[in-house]
């Protein structure tokens, strides 16, 4: 088993700034992709950047420029720093994690609990 445990959401003004970090615990696995999701209110689950295990990365156009997403391979653990923060960016901010576990042949997808990011005008 594995558990995502997410941090760093809250409350900012426009041009802002802040981090959330997304840990993994467990044993005995390894992560490919690593990515952050955000979905507002009434509105659907949409991707905001990924990470490869190689370092390769994507970023939603829309924050390009403003977001980075980076990974830390000896802590399980994915990043996204968030600057230049604007109002249309809040929304519930999720990690999704490929897991690879070491008797299996395919990964599996963990998602984390989600963490609240608001950014008022």
């Amino acid at each position: 088993q594995v558990q995502l445990v997410e941090s760093g959401g809250g409350v900012v003004q426009a041009g802002g700034s802040l981090r959330l970090s997304c840990a993994a615990s467990g044993s005995r696995f390894s992560i490919s992709r690593m990515a952050w999701y955000r979905q507002a209110p009434g509105k659907q689950r949409d991707l905001v950047a990924a990470i490869f295990s190689g370092g390769r990365t994507n970023l939603a156009d829309s924050v390009k420029g403003r977001f980075t997403i980076s990974r830390d391979n000896t802590k399980n653990t994915v990043y996204l720093q968030m600057n230049s923060l604007k109002p249309e960016d809040t929304a519930v901010y999720f990690c999704n994690l490929g897991i690879l576990f070491s008797d299996a042949y395919l990964p599996m997808e963990y998602w984390g609990q989600g963490t609240q990011v608001t950014v008022s005008s």
